[in-house]
């Protein structure tokens, strides 16, 4: 008991002043990436470096979550891709083992488990989606208005040919509902719609995501978002 006493004392003990400054630096490093992408080279350097010294759960999230960043905006390759998703779901698996109830630990183990299985394939996906299945409910549980999560949960029926679309759409719109300058999920909106047909719709959501003033993640709004939104909007120009 006395030794389980001490380990969670030091897993969340406040954070010596150097590791947090160090956090901090990262934090704003992927704040402000698209202002330079090889900032996320310099976070990932900094949590790596940070880790070997001090391993403490919020560390490990952190570093799964800049793990996917590198991964969706510096990998020049899959293989490169599937190097950073799998660093980022072992982080996040074992930030799991050592904060059960750390909805963002959950998170970004799932995130990352889910890119992975997709940039491996369709049957190392199908292999995964149990496991993916399962951190959402445990994240939607320990925080039902996760939107993150919301989006996730879509994603995966929008990605499956037998997914639920109903569904999807109802966790995109809930997420939205909670989090309206979310516009990843405002993207991934827009794909169903597309896929249903409603280019109308569809549309709307889009320049919605263009015009965005306020979005939650400037950085990603910035390199992904409104890239992603200018590409659909194109294949959809001669639709209605």
């Amino acid at each position: 008991m006395l030794a389980a006493g001490l380990l969670l004392l030091f897993l969340f003990a406040p954070l010596p002043v150097l590791a947090q400054s160090q956090i901090e630096e990262v934090l704003g490093l992927i704040a402000n990436y698209h202002e330079d992408v090889t900032r996320l080279d310099r976070a990932r350097d900094l949590m790596e470096k940070l880790l070997k010294t001090d391993s403490r759960v919020d560390g490990m999230i952190l570093l799964s979550r800049v793990c996917f960043m590198w991964g969706d905006v510096r990998a020049k390759d899959d293989e490169e891709k599937l190097a950073a998703y799998d660093r980022g779901r072992q982080l996040g698996e074992r930030a799991v083992e050592l904060a059960p109830k750390n909805p963002e630990a959950h998170f970004w183990y799932a995130v990352n488990t889910a890119k992975f299985g997709q940039t491996k394939g369709v049957l190392r996906s199908l292999f995964l989606l149990a496991t993916v299945r399962e951190e959402i409910g445990v994240i939607l549980a320990l925080a039902p208005e996760h939107p993150g999560a919301l989006q996730l949960a879509g994603s995966v029926e929008l990605g499956l040919p037998w997914g639920d679309l109903d569904k999807a759409e109802a966790d995109f719109r809930k997420a939205l509902k909670i989090d309206p300058h979310y516009t990843s999920v405002r993207v991934e909106l827009a794909r169903l719609l597309i896929k249903r047909g409603q280019y109308g719709e569809a549309r709307k959501e889009l320049q919605r995501v263009l015009n965005e003033k306020e979005p939650r993640f400037l950085a990603d709004w910035t390199v992904k978002h409104t890239k992603r939104a200018r590409e659909l909007l194109d294949t959809i120009k001669d639709r209605s």
